[in-house]
């Protein structure tokens, strides 16, 4: 199940199965030891585990009130 994207690539650090060990490894049952950014045929998503990425910031020094008259 994807939540809000249709493509998130697989990672054990947002896996149901890996634990996390340290900031970069996982503990996989299935492999052990892996690296958070690699991947495995067992993986299977859990939103609760994904971080999204920040939303871009309006850069309105640029902008101008006639910009937004109609």
């Amino acid at each position: 199940m994807n939540l809000f994207q249709t493509s998130i690539e697989p990672r054990c650090g947002y896996c149901a199965r890996g634990r996390e060990l340290e900031a970069d490894q996982v503990v996989c049952p299935r492999k052990g030891v892996m690296s958070a950014g690699s991947h495995c045929s067992a993986f299977r998503y859990d939103p609760l585990k994904r971080v999204p990425p920040r939303p871009a910031k309006l850069s309105g020094s640029s902008l101008k009130d006639e910009d937004f008259e109609i």
